[in-house]
């Protein structure tokens, strides 16, 4: 997404969440959990609002699904199938697909 719209977006996210992703090299090895708790508290103590700036190499994708497809299988192999697939106007219509 733009990036005005997800710094946007970061800016309405709780102050837990925001404070997580300002500290946090995302999937990033890490010592220990003590460590990522001692960095949001020392981001806690320098922005005791939660106001941290939005990281720039935070953001996000906006999805837009046209389809989705969902499968729940049975021992006995007769598994059930459903489509949602979006219409023109907005609305969806499910049908039960076979197996």
């Amino acid at each position: 997404m733009p990036a005005a719209e997800g710094q946007a977006y970061f800016s309405q996210r709780p102050a837990g969440s925001r404070l997580s992703a300002a500290v946090s090299c995302q999937s990033h090895p890490v010592a220990s959990r003590q460590v990522l708790e001692a960095a949001i508290e020392a981001l806690k103590q320098q922005h005791p609002d939660g106001n941290v700036a939005c990281p720039e190499a935070w953001g996000g994708y906006l999805l837009k699904p046209q389809r989705f497809e969902f499968w729940q299988g049975r021992p006995s192999r007769l598994h059930d199938r459903f489509s949602y697939q979006l219409q023109d106007d907005g609305s969806w219509i499910m049908q039960r697909l076979q197996p």
